[in-house]
This record gives C-alpha cells, sequence and structure tokens, in this order.
C-alpha cells in the first residue's frame, strides 16, 4: 500500500497507548491518527477516521475489543483489526478472531515485531503465529466438534495446503513442506480464501478445524 500505514489505537491503558505512540512517531511509513480508551471509542473513532488498523486491546471498559471489533469488522467489511493483548491472561483468543480479527499478538512480543505485524495486518494478510493457532485450535476443541466434511471443490494439494495452513505454516514453510515454489504455495492459499469464502488466513484455520484437517493438540 502507498502512503503510512494510519493506525487507531484501543487501550485503557494510557501508557500502552503512549509508547506505541511515541514509537511510531519515530517510524516513516505508520502514523498514530486517534486514541480510544474503550471499545465503544474505537467503533466510533474508526468509523469517524478510517484508519488502515486498528490496534485492539481485549479488556476494556465499557465495551470490551472482541465486541468493538464484531462492531467495526460487521460495519466496515475491509477493516482491519489485530489483537494486542497480554497473551498469559486473556482466553479469548478464538473469540477475538470469529469476530474478524486479522490477526493476535501480545504485549511482550518484541517493539519490532508489534510493528511489524500492523505491516502484516495493513496489507491485508492475516498474522497467527504457531503459538497462537494451537491456543485457538486448543479452543475451538473446547466447543462442541463440528462433524468432519469435505468441501468438494477443494482439491486434494489445495487440502494439503489448508492443512498446513490450519497448523500455522506461513506459505514459505508451506512450500518447503510440499516441494513447491513460494508463488506456487500463495496462488493455492489464494484459491482457497475464494472457494471457502474465507476473509483472510485466521478464518482458513477455522475452515481446516470444521473440515476435521487438523485437531488439538493434546
Amino acid at each position: 500500500m502507498s502512503g503510512s500505514i494510519r493506525v487507531l489505537l484501543a487501550d485503557d491503558q494510557p501508557l500502552v497507548r503512549s509508547g506505541l505512540r511515541v514509537l511510531m512517531t519515530d517510524t516513516p511509513d505508520l502514523e498514530v491518527v486517534g486514541e480510544a480508551a474503550n471499545g465503544a471509542e474505537a467503533v466510533r473513532l474508526t468509523a469517524e477516521l478510517d484508519p488502515d488498523v486498528v490496534v485492539m486491546d481485549i479488556r476494556m471498559p465499557e465495551m470490551d475489543g472482541i465486541e468493538a471489533t464484531r462492531q467495526i469488522t460487521a460495519a466496515r467489511p475491509g477493516a482491519h483489526v489485530l489483537i494486542l493483548t497480554t497473551f498469559d491472561e486473556d482466553d479469548h483468543v478464538y473469540g477475538a478472531l470469529r469476530a474478524g480479527a486479522s490477526g493476535f499478538a501480545v504485549k511482550d512480543m518484541a517493539l519490532d515485531d508489534i510493528l511489524a505485524a500492523i505491516r502484516v495486518v495493513a496489507s491485508g494478510d492475516a498474522l497467527l503465529a504457531p503459538g497462537v493457532t494451537r491456543r485457538l485450535i486448543a479452543d475451538l476443541a473446547a466447543a462442541p466438534a463440528p462433524a468432519p466434511e469435505r468441501v468438494p471443490v477443494v482439491t486434494e494439494r489445495e487440502q494439503e495446503v489448508l492443512t498446513l495452513v490450519g497448523r500455522g505454516l506461513s506459505n514459505s514453510e508451506i512450500a518447503e513442506s510440499l516441494f513447491i515454489s513460494v508463488a506456487t504455495a500463495k496462488s493455492h492459499v489464494a484459491r482457497l480464501l475464494t472457494k471457502l469464502d474465507a476473509r483472510d488466513r485466521v478464518q482458513l484455520v477455522i475452515k481446516a478445524y470444521e473440515m476435521g484437517l487438523v485437531t488439538p493438540p493434546r
């Protein structure tokens, strides 16, 4: 994308917002266009400011980050929300991603990694690290298991790719595993997004679970 990435920060802790704002001030391709102290403010400011990425905490007063994400993505299907929270304290990975978040990052990540996560989400991709994938599948497993299904339009190769996406592998890792080029792996993922009507890679992980291609970690 051209120009700077416009970011809205939504966190009830002023120090967190201040730290991220200062960090992005020194980063030419990122610009903080607004700050919200709760989910309701995040919804309102997203409508007013049309940011490229909303960096969203989960636990906030008045309206939590999951409900705010749900409202934002429902009103603006192209909205990109990056959940940034304390991994060890939140049990809401699945809920946040189901609500339409494009990624999940944790506050104790290196600052450069948080900035990279914002760029990934802004580009229209999804950020789902293997550790978060395992947590997501574990959360899915806590719900009643869906009956395994196979979608007829998915080829055998695409099913292999979907299985690896469900395990949290990147395009380059999928290419290495299946002995194909990265471009081919990316093409398979793009076709899966279309065929399965998934908005991003996160939803492909959910589809892989629902189709019985990946199972919860033991």
